[in-house]
């Protein structure tokens, strides 16, 4: 059981519109036990092969959506503009989805009348005569009608309408993630094509505002009953992050004003046009300038600040990260936190394919952590106790990977334990093997920056991260990305003298990660004169450890700062004060990876060469050690691996290191 107040990811599932009942907003009622999971949507109602081979013989550039809708109805009728550049040899069949509940009254290509062919939501224009490779052609759309309502292709509904239960307004919506914007506008929808820039035009009641993707550019009168809300945006989007929302709202903007940026940010938000609603909200609305400010400090420069980002109030409860305006049901820190960590971890670098939603998911829940982190006097709780109700999350059941195998299952790409908090929670882990946080920020915003107005794999994350940071990665991934389960520890440990006697045994609790290797914390707690950390890296079934430590030991506490998902039982055991054990201790060498000094600690009291050689092979440190502790400066030395050799009458020792 999780037990925040508010579940705080970007589709809340809970609620969703079932028969237009929804619970817009429950204070202190909200837990994962009460979320309903979506349906299982099938192989056979996505796109099949052969469709997305046609579709991907072209490139899209453009969407214009130029629609009717109203706020009490999710009938819908207009015109949609797809601009495109060919990309096959020659095309000959326009191919695109859009839901069978609505009809086609006619499809042009550049001008063109086409004859159309329809299986279910796929959809082929055939053209009168071919196009060439590399020519940019204008598919016209004219349709209409009402979209499915319980339709399987979605969690909930690509479009909807329905009244909040809570504020009584009236609001149709859309929510087209992952594979429902069909449901409402023609589209291909695939991940890699993010079209260049896109239009979204909505005619409506005059009562009525829309809100959009981008900037408003006008209002335009249509008649004494109708307006055209004109919304456009100049930056590349995935198809599922494409947006409306129809109702009754009152406009309430803020700016932020990022470090390092001339200008501010407008945060444009539309709240449910009640007397009571933007006062109830606007303490949380108001900390979106905090979040904005924090984010782009951390991750880089908000990436759409030259159009807005900003809110649109819809009767469910939760969130969606539609780009430069995320849909949300309420607000507070950490749910507008998640969504608004998206725009970087999913909207500006989006996954290339459902199987990395982690890039999307696991990043804008890490966001909510460093929110409170970063801004504790603005949180809904402390950071620590985030962390913790996500391990404990994760660890309710004992496997499950974050890579999604399965992407026709919708529940698995959406799974809260997996996608979610243990998407989170090896993020914390990867700062913490990096151990290094200016390094592991440079490390995120080296890779949005590469994948700016793109999209990512799992893999070129990792290989990005790799460059910034120098560290193989492919154990932290092939561990806690594709594998699966976490680790429990036993350590029993006994003080004779100066001397820590550890004895640590690892087991998993999945078959398929049988052994994490990993760096991991351990508090010696210690009477009077504190406590103190160590830092060693656990690579066997069971690890054996000798410290010198001062004062007298009172307990050990594992991993203190849940760096690591994990569980551990700590046992003072008198037995280990045997040479028996002692003597199969070979040297030890911490911390590692090191910062201002590397301690080399042996079983034995023999004299000991010490050379230590950099990855070159050049020699940068000999000496002769005579006692069980050395303590070697390293201030000075370039971050980066380093060879330690031992050598005395027992043999050599040969232990890798690494300087950060």
């Amino acid at each position: 059981m999780h037990s925040k107040i508010f579940i705080t990811f970007n589709l809340l599932w809970f609620s969703l519109l079932l028969n237009g009942q929804q619970n817009q907003y429950v204070p202190n009622l909200c837990s994962h036990s009460q979320i309903q999971k979506p349906r299982k949507i099938f192989s056979s109602q996505l796109a099949s092969n052969a469709h997305i081979a046609r579709m991907n013989q072209y490139d899209v550039k453009f969407y214009f959506l130029d629609i009717k809708l109203e706020r009490t109805s999710t009938y819908i009728s207009g015109k949609v503009t797809i601009k495109a550049l060919v990309k096959a040899t020659q095309l000959d069949t326009f191919s695109f989805e859009l839901h069978q509940n609505l009809t086609i009254d006619s499809v042009k290509v550049n001008g063109s009348l086409c004859t159309i062919t329809r299986n279910q939501g796929e959809v082929n224009a055939m053209l009168l005569s071919g196009l060439a490779g590399n020519t940019i052609f204008d598919a016209e759309i004219w349709y209409k009608g009402t979209p499915p309502s319980g339709a399987s292709a979605a969690i909930g509904n690509g479009i909807s309408s329905a009244n909040s239960q809570t504020w009584g307004n009236r609001i149709t919506w859309t929510l087209s993630q992952p594979y429902a914007a069909y449901e409402w506008f023609p589209c291909k929808q695939i991940l890699a094509d993010k079209a260049d820039s896109v239009w979204v035009w909505v005619t409506t009641d005059t009562s009525n505002k829309v809100g959009s993707n981008g900037l408003l550019q006008k209002i335009t009168p249509i008649s004494s009953t109708k307006h055209r809300y004109e919304w456009r945006s100049i930056y590349p989007i995935a198809y599922y992050l494409i947006s409306v929302t129809v109702g009754q709202y009152v406009e309430y903007n803020i700016y932020a004003k990022p470090a390092g940026y001339q200008d501010s940010i407008l945060i444009q938000n539309y709240i449910y046009n009640n007397p009571n609603t933007l006062p109830y909200f606007k303490n949380e609305i108001d900390k979106t300038k905090n979040l904005v400010e924090l984010f782009s400090d951390l991750y880089g420069l908000y990436p759409f600040y030259q159009e807005k980002y900003g809110h649109c109030m819809a009767p469910f409860s939760g969130g969606m990260e539609h780009q430069t305006m995320t849909t949300q049901g309420f607000f507070n820190f950490t749910i507008t936190a998640h969504e608004l960590g998206h725009q970087w971890f999913g909207d500006w670098v989006t996954c290339d394919n459902w199987s990395d939603i982690w890039l999307n998911e696991g990043f804008a829940s890490y966001s909510e952590f460093l929110a409170l982190q970063y801004l504790p006097n603005l949180g809904n709780q402390s950071a620590s106790a985030w962390m913790n109700d996500v391990h404990n999350n994760v660890m309710s059941s004992p496997d499950g990977s974050v890579f999604v195998m399965d992407t026709a299952d919708v529940p698995r790409i959406f799974d809260i334990r997996l996608t979610y908090d243990k998407g989170a929670a090896i993020l914390h882990t990867l700062r913490f093997i990096i151990n290094n946080d200016s390094l592991f920020f440079l490390s995120l915003k080296n890779y949005l920056q590469q994948h700016a107005f793109s999209t990512a794999t799992a893999y070129s994350f990792k290989s990005s991260i790799e460059n910034t940071t120098g560290l193989n990665l492919q154990t932290f991934f092939d561990q806690w990305y594709y594998g699966e389960g976490f680790p429990t520890f036993e350590v029993r440990w006994f003080q004779v003298g100066s001397q820590l006697i550890m004895k640590v045994t690892q087991t998993s609790s999945s078959i398929v990660t049988p052994l994490f290797i990993t760096p991991i914390e351990y508090k010696i707690k210690r009477q009077s004169i504190g406590d103190t950390i160590i830092r060693v890296e656990h690579t066997q079934p069971i690890e054996n450890y000798i410290f010198t430590i001062n004062g007298t030991i009172t307990n050990i506490q594992v991993d203190p700062n849940n760096w690591l998902l994990n569980q551990a039982t700590v046992i003072k055991d008198q037995t280990l004060a045997n040479s028996q054990l002692l003597d199969q201790l070979e040297c030890l060498i911490y911390p590692i990876p090191g910062t201002k000094s590397l301690h080399i600690h042996l079983n034995y009291s023999e004299p000991t060469q010490i050379k230590i050689y950099d990855t070159q092979g050049k020699l940068i440190y000999h000496d002769l050690m005579n006692q069980p502790h050395k303590e070697i400066s390293i201030s000075d030395w370039p971050n980066g691996f380093y060879v330690i050799e031992l050598q005395n009458t027992k043999g050599k020792t040969i232990k890798k290191y690494q300087k950060m």
